[in-house]
């Protein structure tokens, strides 16, 4: 396991293509988002999934979320309704999650669960575009917790079990203890499924 503490005067790009990129298609990490720490991998690597759904403790059956670059990316995965562009763009990037109607062609299925929904997100955050642009694809997004615990935001109280089974742990020090707002648009209309970080666009 390698351990990458962020330091905020050099380069991300070259603190990090050292053990995240395009060619490292199975490595599990732990990363900061503007809300909490995430679990993450490269959503096209079905091994790195279903070894997030293990330490995790989590179904097979249960669908994760991902981080896109933008949202011209997000189209590619996801479909968007014409009325949803405008608050889609006035909260990206931001602490929320939309969930959307799957492109079921182009997201992995063991990414999707049983739904014909996926949850996505574009962070307000410097680490995770970094990631991005050395993945080459979205990064899947969970929490770093057991299934039904607390999310984290210490890298102190990162669960045992989590430290010996990840192959990078990218921390930035104490995060703001608050998860994404989650919000469904995948209807006629927004639904608030979570109230979070982000405020409620209406």
């Amino acid at each position: 396991m390698k351990v990458i503490n962020i330091d905020q005067h050099r380069s991300l790009n070259k603190q990090l293509k050292s053990v995240i990129t395009k060619t490292r298609l199975d490595t599990v990490f732990i990363y900061p988002t503007d809300t909490i720490y995430g679990l993450g991998c490269n959503i096209f690597s079905k091994e790195a999934i279903n070894r997030i759904s293990n330490i995790k403790k989590r179904s097979q059956n249960t669908p994760f979320s991902f981080i896109c670059k933008d949202i011209t990316q997000v189209s590619e995965f996801a479909v968007i309704a014409d009325w949803a562009y405008g608050m889609i763009n006035n909260c990206l990037p931001g602490p929320y999650t939309f969930i959307l109607e799957a492109r079921k062609t182009n997201i992995p299925t063991n990414m999707l669960g049983e739904r014909n929904t996926v949850g996505v997100r574009i962070p307000g955050n410097n680490v995770c575009q970094t990631i991005l642009e050395l993945i080459e694809q979205p990064i899947l997004s969970t929490s770093v917790n057991l299934s039904g615990q607390e999310p984290i935001h210490d890298p102190s109280q990162f669960p045992k079990e989590f430290l010996s089974k990840v192959d990078v742990i990218i921390s930035a020090g104490l995060l703001e203890n608050k998860p994404s707002t989650v919000i469904d648009i995948s209807g006629s209309k927004p639904i608030l499924i979570r109230a979070g970080k982000g405020e409620i666009p209406w």
